[in-house]
Formats: structure tokens, sequence, C-alpha cells
């Protein structure tokens, strides 16, 4: 064998080492590389509910409290949830609006994954039945929130459900970023949206950014085309994944959609 081919088969056997260690480390270091609650934490002081999980507390706050109707926000992905008490209180004034952070996020204990932030969603939703016995419940999910927002509409009744720039499957989104990676083999947290969201039977909208560079558009419209009902969508073309609710409209639409669910509620 000629020095030359030798040198390239080295080189190829060490790229290949390289790419396998590359492949681990992604492995290993992936909920570091998905959830980004760093910015969002806040003292336990500054919240106002907590909803108890045994092995951890959540907490968060509630706005507009003893309404009939009640919303559950589920945030995105290092959204400081609590900066929309403002905007609940004044567009939602018939509903009480929890917002509990992800366990690791904001006050609330723990360390985010995708199985805990799934069961975490059913206890707040039971947590938040029990306050409103006989009142709708409607659900907004937000980016990441949107899979943690499917999967609870799969498997609790919700009167109605908004998806804010929505997802097929956090895998799916993470191949298209990493392409030279096998993502799709590598990641465990997955928020298969499109396997729960066509449980749901309920009133749905769909409001997204389709110049969207965090969720590409052929994502959510890969979502939307998997459900046996479309959907209402609204659409921001001007926006982009972090600004979408600097737009008027947004809150209008969240209110037009969701407000409905009050009707014959005393």
């Amino acid at each position: 064998m000629s020095y030359a081919a030798k040198t390239l088969l080295i080189f190829l056997a060490l790229s290949a080492l390289l790419y396998v260690a590359l492949c681990a480390l992604l492995y290993a270091k992936q909920r570091a590389l998905i959830y980004f609650p760093e910015m969002t934490r806040v003292a336990v002081i500054q919240t106002d509910i907590s909803v108890d999980r045994n092995d951890v507390v959540l907490r968060g706050w509630v706005v507009n409290p003893g309404q009939p109707g009640a919303i559950l926000y589920f945030g995105g992905n290092g959204e400081s949830v609590e900066m929309n008490r403002g905007d609940f209180a004044v567009h939602f004034p018939e509903f009480s609006t929890y917002l509990l952070a992800y366990r690791g996020y904001g006050a609330s204990d723990g360390q985010p994954n995708q199985d805990a932030l799934f069961a975490d969603a059913l206890a707040i939703y039971d947590h938040v039945r029990q306050r409103h016995p006989e009142g709708p419940i409607a659900v907004i999910g937000r980016s990441l929130g949107s899979g943690v927002a499917s999967y609870l509409a799969s498997q609790r009744p919700v009167d109605r459900l908004v998806l804010v720039t929505p997802f097929d499957s956090l895998a799916n989104i993470g191949q298209t970023h990493y392409p030279l990676f096998p993502v799709r083999w590598l990641v465990r947290d997955r928020y298969e949206s499109f396997r729960y969201l066509p449980q749901h039977s309920g009133p749905l909208m769909v409001i997204r950014a389709p110049n969207d560079a965090v969720i590409p558009a052929r994502h959510t419209d890969r979502l939307i085309a998997g459900l046996p009902r479309k959907p209402e969508i609204v659409a921001f073309p001007q926006a982009d994944h972090n600004n979408l609710s600097n737009d008027p409209r947004y809150w209008r639409s969240l209110r037009a959609f969701v407000q409905p669910a009050t009707v014959g509620v005393n």
C-alpha cells in the first residue's frame, strides 16, 4: 500500500472516530442543548402559586384568580412566563390564567425532561380543574410549550387549544438544524406532537410565523397536514419566532378564539 493510501486511510479512520465522538457528546449533553432555564430563574418569594409533585414543587403565578374559566399557559424554551401576566390580565379578565414554570425554570424545582414535563402538565391541569370544577379550561402552548400542550390535550379534555409556532416533533427540528448528525436517532426528548395532537377533538387554533427560522414552516405544515380536521390558522408574515406576540393582532386573535369558551358559564 502506498504512503498516500495509508495516509488517506488514517485520515478517514480519525475522521470517523471524531464523528462518533461528536455524536456521543451530542447524546450525552443533549438536554443542555435543548433546555435553557438559566435566564428564567426567580426567587420563590416572587411567585404566588405552587403545585406539589412529591419529588419537586412547581411554582408560578395566577392572573385574575377566582374567575369561572381557566387558561393554562405553557411557554417557550427560555421564556420567563411571568412576563405575560399583564397581557393576560388585560385581555382575559374572565379567565384565571395559570403561568407555572417548567421544572428547573423560574422558581420550580428539579431538572427538565420530556416525560417529567408531560406528567407535570397533567398534574397542573388536575390542580386547576379542582379549582374550576365547572368552568372551561383553555390551553395555550408556545414553541416548546406547544409540544407539552399537544400531549396534555391528548390526555385531558381541553375546551380550547392554541398552539403558537408549533412543530411536528423536536427530533425533526433537531435534524433540520444539525443535518450532519443522526439527530433522529440520538434525541431522547422527542415531543412528537404529530402523534398526540390528532387525539384532541376540540377547537384548535395555530398561530404561526411563516418566516420562522427556529421552527421552519415545513415542520408546522407537517403537523397540520396530519390532523383529521383543519385548525383555524393565523399567520404573522412579518414576525419571527421571538417577536410574534409583539403584534397587537396576536392578543386579539387569542381572545377571539378563547373567549367563546366562557359562553354559558355563570
